[in-house]
């Protein structure tokens, strides 16, 4: 079964890649806005801007590199070269940037004076360590997520990175790739709906596993479910309840439809506490065939004077597309149209690695949402269903 799995390799890349592009509708957005952050999101769209940074890729085992690589240049930066070691990934890569080098070795890239950046998606558990080369060698690190699988990894690069003081950057996309979040990020830290009490946010995701490369399967490469994509929530919790401290109240997780993959898990929860407000996290891979997306990823935001609530991905039977948002306050209720919302990561932190700001994303929430998403995985207890 397994390199049945292997040999579906290209199919993984080929629907990865197209979620990417439909959750990258303009560019990666911006990863860990504090709550005092500056309310200068909801821009229209801008142009591409002019090169103003040279940046490198190494690891292509996520189709989600092909959405980081199109904002980064988008935000003005210029890809110099690559380095995978896959023939099929790099054939792929190559046939959508043909004007990047492909790097003779990973050192190649690493070496390169010229290069200030590096972005990757490679396999979720080699993250981390790729991450700590890469600032060693005087280069910020943006990365997809899971940016980091243990709390030992976590460490590690926590030390590395106070002792470079580079930037090490995680795209959550499962928020900020996404207009309505983006705006009603912006609109809470404006006072919308008054203080924030609770988020709730759902991650499912069509499995698809005919299509999906072996690491997929073993937790022991990308971290188990709550790691991987629990840690868009506990980001989404930081980012909107404005916490700077939180603890795991309780966290679950199971493998309960899927048997034959021993070390996958399908299901995963948590409940957080955190200075700023309170937060509930529900992450699986169990949407069904039938819905006319990858997942209908949602988020509610609760305050003292209304909610939100977000439809990321799809409103089932209803308007089309995505980014899709309902404010709901003492005045009335009101869908809120964004489609002409900046996604400004990609500028912003290509400005903070030419000025050395963090307006992009903090190192320190940053760091949290990982810590936070590791204990939740490393203390859920098993779920086990009765038959």
């Amino acid at each position: 079964m397994q390199n049945e799995i292997e040999n579906n390799r290209r199919g993984f890349l080929k629907n990865t890649v197209t979620a990417a592009a439909g959750l990258l509708a303009a560019s990666i957005p911006v990863t860990g806005f504090s709550a005092q952050a500056p309310a200068i999101l909801s821009r229209k769209a801008s142009m591409p801007i002019a090169p103003r940074l040279r940046f490198s890729v190494i690891g292509l085992n996520h189709g989600h590199i092909y959405g980081m690589t199109d904002s980064l240049i988008r935000g003005g930066g210029e890809l110099v070269s690559f380095y995978a070691v896959e023939p099929d990934l790099i054939a792929t890569f190559s046939k959508r940037f043909p004007n990047a080098k492909l790097a003779r070795n990973e050192a190649e890239v690493l070496e390169d004076k010229s290069v200030q950046l590096v972005a990757s998606a490679s396999i979720p558990s080699d993250r981390a360590p790729l991450g700590i080369k890469v600032m060693q060698h005087g280069k910020d690190y943006v990365v997809d997520k899971p940016g980091i699988t243990s709390l030992k990894q976590l460490a590690a690069v926590k030390k590395v990175q106070a002792q470079t003081k580079r930037i090490y950057s995680i795209v959550y996309s499962e928020r900020l790739e996404n207009k309505a979040t983006v705006k009603a990020l912006e609109m809470v830290q404006q006072g919308a709906i008054g203080k924030v009490v609770q988020t709730m946010g759902t991650g499912p995701h069509r499995a698809n596993f005919n299509t999906r490369p072996e690491w997929f399967f073993d937790k022991k490469y990308f971290g188990g479910i709550i790691c991987d994509i629990g840690s868009h929530q506990f980001d989404q919790f930081l980012a909107f309840t404005g916490s700077t401290k939180a603890d795991i109240v309780s966290a679950q997780v199971g493998n309960i439809n899927h048997p034959q993959y021993p070390n996958f898990e399908d299901y995963g929860d948590a409940v957080i506490t955190g200075n700023g407000g309170t937060g509930v996290v529900r992450v699986d891979w169990f949407t069904p065939d039938g819905l006319k997306t990858w997942g209908d990823g949602r988020l509610t935001v609760l305050g003292t004077e209304g909610y939100m609530e977000l439809r990321k991905y799809i409103d089932i039977d209803g308007r089309p597309g995505g980014s899709h948002l309902f404010v709901v306050d003492n005045k009335s209720t009101r869908y809120i149209d964004c489609k002409d919302v900046e996604l400004p990561f990609s500028r912003q932190l290509i400005d903070d690695i030419i000025n050395r700001t963090e307006i992009a994303m903090t190192q320190e929430h940053c760091f949290l949402a990982t810590e936070l998403t590791l204990k939740a995985q490393a203390q859920a207890k098993l779920l086990k269903l009765d038959k």
